[in-house]
């Protein structure tokens, strides 16, 4: 005997509103197709399901037995067209941000083999664990900041250097480079820091340790705002990576050295993903990490656990 799974969700519909009319809706049928396919499958099973009565419908004492079964039946089902549509689909890979490191390994990934790619740039307005573990993202590139929650993995990604950026008529843009602790007493203006973001925990351990005090005053009108504004004051800098903020004919960007800050990338997923392509670039990240040598940068002392190569 062959069960209709058309069926049995049917009967599930019913169970979970308590009428057909309902479960006809739910389905979008007709209540008698609801009750036909019902009839359908109490005659497969050779016993009545549901009590029938003016009130709605319940299940019977062989309804109550089915319905473990039922509901096993119809998940595995759901998981099995999930399997597939997920195969078919892009993989879709969270970047945080469009300029930052994270940007070109995705890249990278994409040109050397024959993935599609569905970026996703969340500047952290969704949750990622959240995302990753309802599968709205397959991957999630970010800086991990404590225990990672139950099924999320990771491997490291990058370090990615930040220099710091500053007007032509700065006295610092005559440097080719300029030692960390040289910057200490200044202010970094960084208006895009938004509380309780990952990088502005970030950046709070930075100015702690080297004495960089960091500004986040004022509304973010676009990169095209901050550079001018760098770029016309002998005053401000800011800090930022090397793809952010350029362009800009008056703005420079020099190098820091003794350590070099460098902005701790990971890559994170749920371990129940299983989206093909997912593996895949797991393993393009492990085998492309960069590399630095422990003398020549620095991170955030709690970003060294996840680090330990340094």
């Amino acid at each position: 005997m062959e069960l209709d799974l058309g069926a049995v969700r049917a009967f599930l519909a019913v169970v979970d509103v308590g009428h057909f009319t309902g479960a006809a809706d739910d389905l979008a049928m007709t209540q008698q197709a609801v009750s036909k396919r019902i009839a359908r499958l109490e005659a497969d099973l050779g016993v009545s399901l549901l009590s029938r009565s003016r009130g709605g419908a319940r299940p019977t004492e062989d309804g109550a037995a089915f319905l473990p079964q039922a509901r096993a039946l119809i998940g595995l089902a759901d998981q099995a067209t999930a399997m597939f549509r997920v195969r078919r689909r892009a993989l879709r890979v969270d970047v945080l941000a469009r300029a930052a490191a994270p940007v070109d390994i995705v890249r990278d990934f994409y040109e050397a083999g024959d993935v599609d790619v569905d970026m996703v740039v969340s500047r952290s307005t969704v949750p990622r664990w959240t995302a990753l573990s309802d599968g709205s993202i397959d991957a999630a590139f970010g800086r991990v900041t404590g225990p990672l929650p139950p099924g999320i993995e990771r491997v490291p990604a990058c370090l990615e250097p930040i220099p710091v950026l500053v007007g032509r008529r700065h006295p610092l843009a005559r440097r080719g480079r300029v030692p960390l602790k040289e910057l200490s007493g200044l202010t970094a203006w960084m208006p895009g820091n938004a509380r309780d973001s990952e990088w502005a925990e970030y950046y709070d351990f930075l100015s702690a340790e080297f004495g960089v005090r960091i500004d986040t005053s004022g509304p973010v009108f676009g990169a095209a705002h901050i550079m001018e504004r760098i770029g016309d004051s002998a005053e401000l800098i800011t800090f930022a990576s090397k793809t952010q903020l350029t362009g800009h004919p008056d703005i420079v960007h020099v190098p820091v050295t003794d350590p070099t800050p460098v902005y701790p990338w990971s890559l994170m997923w749920h371990r129940t993903n299983r989206h093909p392509a997912l593996p895949r670039l797991i393993a393009h990240v492990r085998e492309h990490q960069r590399a630095f040598a422990a003398d020549d940068v620095w991170m955030p002392a709690p970003d060294r656990l996840f680090f330990p190569g340094l």
